[in-house]
């Protein structure tokens, strides 16, 4: 599961979800109705989830779907709760690792009884993640999007700069349509 607020997604996203499949058979990219460190600004959270829709539907071996909470551990149980025994893991880049390594649950030890029950896929961007431990699991990445980040694609749609190669191909249109003059 890839969970993110894909404002919009890029194809660090999908390289990132790409090298998760030798994990899993699956991936599920997941956009959560509440983002605890994020606020839904600009392009609506329906709009959003009808980009993952469209992305998902462009790439094998990927799903996309809604969560109620936006916590990783909320999401793993809601997931959980929908498939069973299947086993679950949780895809992100560094940053987003040590968010949710560092993040204040209200009790220690949720990280890493999170990381017991649902391994966490880290994917190396601008370095490897020194979290490494049992439930951690390293995904190598291409450098070469060590830079892509949504922040920049909206950057750059603000400056009326090139941003068609930081957004994949399946929904360069839509997010055309949805993020130009929006800022």
């Amino acid at each position: 599961m890839l969970p993110g607020a894909w404002n919009p997604p890029t194809v660090a996203h999908i390289a990132i979800a790409r090298a998760a499949l030798s994990w899993a058979d699956e991936i599920v990219l997941i956009i959560p109705r509440d983002l605890p460190h994020k606020q839904f600004a600009g392009v609506s959270f329906e709009e959003r989830a009808f980009l993952l829709e469209r992305l998902a539907a462009a790439e094998d071996g990927f799903s996309a779907a809604v969560t109620e909470s936006g916590l990783y551990f909320e999401i793993a149980a809601e997931a959980r709760e929908m498939l069973g025994d299947a086993a679950i893991g949780l895809v992100c880049g560094r940053d987003a690792a040590e968010r949710i390594a560092h993040w204040n649950y209200g009790r220690p030890g949720v990280f890493e009884e999170m990381v017991a029950k649902h391994p966490l896929l880290v994917a190396s961007r601008l370095g490897s993640w020194e979290g490494a431990g049992e439930g951690i699991v390293q995904i190598p990445i291409d450098p070469s999007f060590d830079l892509v980040s949504s922040s920049e694609v909206r950057r750059r749609l603000q400056a009326g700069e090139d941003w068609t190669l930081l957004v994949p191909e399946a929904i360069r249109g839509e997010v055309a349509r949805l993020y130009c003059g929006r800022g």
